[in-house]
């Protein structure tokens, strides 16, 4: 929905310079997103529903594609959030695995080597070798 065909002229220009306002503060603080989140799917829907026309109210049919878009960006949202919880406990226990192997971890530009006394779990895993803990995706070498 265009929200020119909804808005008066004044109305209008109003809100596209509260728009260019809005974005100049985000471009200001921050790198520009390149998409659209759940949040802003949001404010523009809200937007849309406050600035429409009474005598010409936003038609049934775009009003429920919009509410089924923002359906669809919500499941795909909380898929991803399990795909993560998903990667985290497949890292944890690929860590878990290795207590009591020699492993080789990459640490800037010198190899640690040693043999895995200690393992963390969670979103991050981390093994402990030499006393030390380094991130589990840093071990680059495993062996007996």
């Amino acid at each position: 929905m265009e929200l020119d065909h909804t808005m008066g002229g004044g109305e209008l220009s109003r809100l596209k310079s509260q728009i260019e306002q809005f974005n100049k503060s985000l471009h200001s603080d921050r790198a520009p997103k390149q998409e659209l989140g759940r949040d802003d799917f949001l404010k523009i829907l809200i937007t849309q529903l406050q600035h429409q026309d009474p005598t010409s109210p936003m038609e049934d049919k775009e009003f429920v594609a919009q509410m089924a878009q923002f359906s669809a960006l919500e499941q795909m949202t909380n898929i991803s959030r399990e795909f993560q919880k998903l990667a985290s406990l497949v890292s944890s226990g690929q860590a878990a695995q290795l207590v009591g192997r020699t492993v080789e971890v990459q640490q800037g530009d010198q190899v640690v080597e040693g043999v895995i006394e200690q393992v963390t779990t969670g979103e991050f895993p981390q093994v402990k070798l030499n006393g030390n803990y380094y991130d589990y995706e840093d071990v680059v070498r495993i062996s007996q």
